[in-house]
This record gives structure tokens, sequence and C-alpha cells, in this order.
């Protein structure tokens, strides 16, 4: 997952999703979009992001039903 550090909707979906993942059995771990210069490009105006191997998932919120069939 991909945040910023001070953002509430970050927080908002970290919860979220590390609810999903403990119920699921998955991993999961944030990075700072402004730790890294590629990354503050590519996503910088989007956060949060949801990353799921990898590939965007979504952003900006949690798509609850989305995410527990990817994660599948």
């Amino acid at each position: 997952m991909v945040t910023r550090v001070g953002c509430h909707a970050c927080e908002v979906a970290e919860v979220e999703v590390a609810r999903i993942c403990a119920e699921v059995g998955a991993r999961w771990s944030t990075v700072d979009v402004d730790s890294d210069g590629e990354l503050r490009a590519e996503y910088g105006d989007r956060v949060p992001v949801i990353l799921v191997d990898g590939a965007e998932h979504g952003y900006w919120r949690v798509e609850e039903d989305r995410l527990r069939v990817a994660l599948a």
C-alpha cells in the first residue's frame, strides 16, 4: 500500500487493509509515497494506493469485496 504521512484517508485505508488481510491471511506493508521520486511521480496525487502482487488495484478508498477477491 502506498501512503503518505499525515494523510487521513491513508490512515483509514490502512486500518481496513490490515483487518481484511488478517482475516484472509495475506501479508501487507506500506511505503511512503514521498520517500521515492518515482513513487511520488506515479502515485503522489492518488494516495492511498493499494497494490496487489505489485499491480495497482485501487486508490483513494478500499473496496472490500474487490480486495477480498483479488487476495483469494
